[in-house]
């Protein structure tokens, strides 16, 4: 089964990061991406920009109305994800354990619910 693994943290802690603590970090996800593909669970992951980046979007009747940044204000914003393909759900929580977004953030793990194409 596929699970999105969806890594929260602060925003501001990693702005304020030296570039020493930079490169660990980079390096600690980077040791833990080769886990996950030696595992055989890598599927896809990627950083995502800071939140002073993102867009959010509504439409309201046939008005597209679009605000800076994310919807609501937290103290953890989502800061990437991995793709994991496990066999079960006790598996991805190994795998969110291990990243190293869980010692300063959260991880929400969410299995990826596979439709099915309609028939042609």
């Amino acid at each position: 089964m596929r699970y999105m693994l969806l890594i929260y943290g602060d925003d501001m802690a990693s702005a304020n990061a030296s570039p020493e603590e930079r490169k660990e970090g980079y390096d600690a996800y980077d040791k833990y991406t080769k886990w996950l593909a030696e595992k055989g669970w890598m599927q896809a992951g990627d950083p995502l920009a800071s939140t002073d980046q993102a867009t959010t979007v509504r439409v309201r009747g046939e008005e597209t109305l679009t605000t800076d940044g994310p919807f609501a204000e937290t103290k953890e914003q989502l800061g990437g994800y991995y793709i994991v393909e496990c066999e079960d759900l006790d598996q991805a929580i190994e795998a969110a354990a291990e990243c190293p977004g869980a010692r300063y953030g959260s991880m929400e793990v969410r299995p990826i619910v596979n439709l099915e194409a309609p028939p042609a």
